[in-house]
């Protein structure tokens, strides 16, 4: 079973040849530290695995099987956006073979290919832990021997580094204060990220193990578009080990990369060929209603125990928590194994595939070589005025089904617009992100709106079976009629919205 460990630590460098020996300081000293607890020596050896062009590397990413100390087994690391040296450790028992939780974690990376051993570390870890006046852990301080060994034998290092551990839940800016002494030392930051990427620099094992940084867009319309698409092909892959986690918002945010990708090929059809965009976009659009399964089931259930929370307990009626909690919870179960089936099928995987590929050569047509602000306004005002349609559509129609229908098209249309100002900010500033706000004033509306539809048709089975239990449907009648109310809000709001919306312009002047 696997298990997570969030890490915050820095690495430094210390003066001297690999194999002279370096000596603490006195870090009784640092601010909040009562005692220095000397906790020994460990003899650590690890296998470090990656693909043989070293995708993992490429984004930080480091999977070793470890044995020796008390955390023996495999080990993933995966980088969190919250400042430099924090990443997320997930461990898993040791065992002969990668353990199918933490395959599935680098399968957005890794694909099909193989893991193969890339280098081997052999560390002499000289451990101690800084308490406070309580005899809790600040920090752990380790002085690492490390002797580096490529796999293929064709050439080794040697280094001695300092790496400094937060405890959990500990204060980061301890780290600061024990920095202050190391550097006195005369220890200084390490360059590298990691002793995988070290190891891979000195020993010539490393190729590209890092990604470049991405430059930025130049003037042309095709540039900015590729940038867009990229940024969100990227986001695909970065939250597939977050969706496997469960981790919050990871569902709906991988949705809305999907989405983003598909508005792109369907606003910028002068830009991509379209016979090229398409299949992919219908590949994109499968991802997204899979995805969909989960997320809808989360923002139902909020939605829908957010009600009740709110209700007097005078009106909750029969045992109304619980039923929702069976419901929730049987699709829960169902939902999430299906998203993890998903991400672990071959047309998921030939998909990033097929991303990569129209990355790599992209489909090009005539306007890609113009300026990119004269086409990125002529599209995002196609969509706004492709939006003005829907609703104004919506609004003719008297309410029920057919207009819940046309409001749930003009949502649609609000976000392919949305998208189109958010895709524009690069090249245009300030008035694209007024665009993208206006429109996604109309898109949240219509969104409230569709979900009301969506909680009453739900209500309406749930109070089905609360009758034919036994119990009294009186609280999911009641919820139906809120819901109800609530839609005809909406309905009632969007002329407003909607005007502000269109008068958003956009220039490229």
């Amino acid at each position: 079973m696997a298990e997570t460990k969030r890490e915050i630590e820095r690495k430094y460098e210390v003066p001297g040849a690999p194999d002279e020996p370096f000596e603490l300081p006195d870090l009784g000293k640092v601010p909040g530290v009562a005692e220095v607890v000397d906790k020994g020596v460990l003899e650590l050896d690890a296998v470090y695995y990656d693909t043989a062009d070293q995708r993992l590397a490429a984004d930080d990413i480091t999977l070793r099987r470890r044995t020796g100390g008390d955390d023996a087994g495999w080990h993933l690391k995966l980088p969190v956006a919250l400042g430099e040296g924090v990443r997320d450790e997930i461990r898993a028992p040791l065992s002969a073979q990668l353990p199918r939780s933490l395959a599935g974690l680098v399968r957005s990376r890794v694909r099909e290919a193989p893991l193969l051993p890339v280098v081997r570390l052999l560390s002499s870890r000289d451990v101690s832990h800084l308490t406070d006046a309580d005899g809790a852990l600040l920090a752990e301080v380790s002085v690492d021997a490390v002797r580096a060994e490529r796999s293929d034998g064709l050439g080794g290092t040697a280094w001695t580094e300092i790496e400094v551990e937060l405890a959990d839940d500990g204060d980061p800016d301890f780290l600061g204060k024990v920095e202050k002494r190391l550097r006195k030392a005369g220890a200084d930051r390490s360059g590298s990220v990691s002793k995988l990427a070290r190891a891979l620099d000195e020993t010539g094992a490393g190729g590209q193990t890092r990604k470049p940084p991405e430059s930025p867009p130049s003037g042309t319309a095709g540039d900015h578009v590729i940038a867009r698409l990229r940024a969100q092909r990227d986001a695909l892959v970065d939250l597939d080990p977050a969706v496997r986690r469960d981790l919050p918002d990871a569902v709906h945010q991988m949705r809305v990369a999907a989405r983003r990708m598909r508005s792109a090929f369907k606003t910028y059809k002068k830009v991509l060929d379209v016979a090229v965009t398409e299949p992919v976009a219908e590949e994109l659009k499968w991802l997204g209603s899979e995805l969909g399964v989960d997320r809808d089931r989360e923002v139902l259930t909020e939605r829908l125990t957010s009600r009740i929370d709110a209700l007097p307990r005078t009106l909750l009626l029969g045992p109304v928590r619980g039923r929702l909690r069976i419901w929730a919870v049987a699709r829960r179960q169902g939902s999430r194994r299906h998203t993890v089936a998903v991400l672990d099928s071959k047309r998921y995987l030939a998909l990033l595939d097929a991303l990569d590929a129209l990355l790599a050569d992209p489909p090009l047509r005539p306007a890609a070589r113009k300026p990119a602000a004269g086409v990125l306004v002529a599209a995002a005002l196609k969509d706004q005025a492709r939006l003005a349609a829907r609703v104004e559509h919506a609004l003719s129609l008297p309410a029920g089904t057919d207009r819940d229908l046309a409001m749930h098209e003009a949502r649609k249309a609000a976000k392919r617009a949305r998208y189109a100002g958010e895709a524009a900010v690069p090249a245009l500033g300030k008035q694209a992100k007024r665009f993208g706000k206006r429109m996604k004033a109309v898109q949240s509306l219509l969104g409230d709106h569709q979900d009301s539809v969506v909680a009453r048709e739900t209500l309406r089975h749930l109070a089905i079976q609360a009758h034919a239990a036994g119990e009294t449907a009186f609280t999911w009648g009641l919820l139906y009629g809120q819901e109800q109310a609530a839609a005809a809000d909406r309905e009632r709001e969007l002329p407003g919205v909607w005007e502000s919306a269109a008068e958003a312009g956009l220039s490229a002047g």
